[in-house]
């Protein structure tokens, strides 16, 4: 595949590599930062971490409306099989959507989200846009609208395909897994995704990197 990866690794031989499956759309922008200080922290602990890009997403140049979540799951799988030694996927809301079907270690999620709620904050959003543009829309006039070509939403041109099995899509289940939820239970921090503009957090990173770094011993990855 000739899409972009990002790479980070440590001084010495990696004790696995930690494959980085951000959010979907807009939310990928947002953690972009802080997904990459965590890599950055992974290596420090000894582990490689990658991030690619696939197809349609960032530098690709496939079109991103010409692209689905089925498309995504098996370009996933195909960057993890080109990896040596031990994967671990580290997935992050909608990512947890297209995780399963690489063959790791283990599997660490992060406040895993669901394909019809990822759906409905896309379409929602876009109905806000076109109320302040003077457009009437709705969620109905939208979905229907989707069902025979490409919608526009926050930025992204997304294909019927993609549409419909965004709205059916849950996280598969897998072994061994590790959900993680935001917050006192789980990893301090804020939810970076629904900020308006891309931030960062560093001690989110770093405790994104500790916690991952404990699943992957518990996996065997020493």
């Amino acid at each position: 595949m000739g899409e972009h990866h990002l790479r980070v690794t440590p001084a010495g031989t990696p004790r696995a590599t930690i494959l980085i499956v951000p959010p979907l759309f807009e939310e990928a922008n947002r953690t972009r930062r802080t997904l990459v200080l965590a890599m950055r922290a992974l290596a420090v602990r000894g582990f490689a971490a990658e991030m690619p890009d696939l197809p349609g997403q960032n530098e690709s140049l496939v079109a991103l409306e010409s692209v689905d979540l089925d498309m995504w799951r098996n370009a996933l799988a195909e960057v993890a099989a080109t990896i040596d030694g031990p994967v671990l996927v580290a997935s992050v809301r909608g990512g947890a959507l297209i995780d399963h079907r690489v063959k790791a270690a283990g599997w660490w999620r992060l406040a895993p989200a669901g394909g019809a709620s990822l759906l409905r904050t896309l379409l929602r959003a876009r109905v806000s846009a076109d109320r302040e543009a003077g457009v009437t829309s709705s969620l109905e006039s939208l979905t229907d609208t989707a069902k025979r070509e490409p919608l526009l939403l926050a930025g992204n041109r997304l294909s019927p395909a993609m549409i419909a099995q965004l709205g059916s899509a849950e996280a598969q289940p897998v072994e061994p897994l590790r959900n993680v939820a935001l917050g006192a239970d789980g990893i301090a921090g804020t939810p970076l995704w629904l900020r308006a503009e891309p931030g960062e957090d560093a001690a989110m990173a770093e405790a994104i990197a500790d916690d991952i770094a404990a699943w992957g011993a518990a996996c065997g990855v020493n």
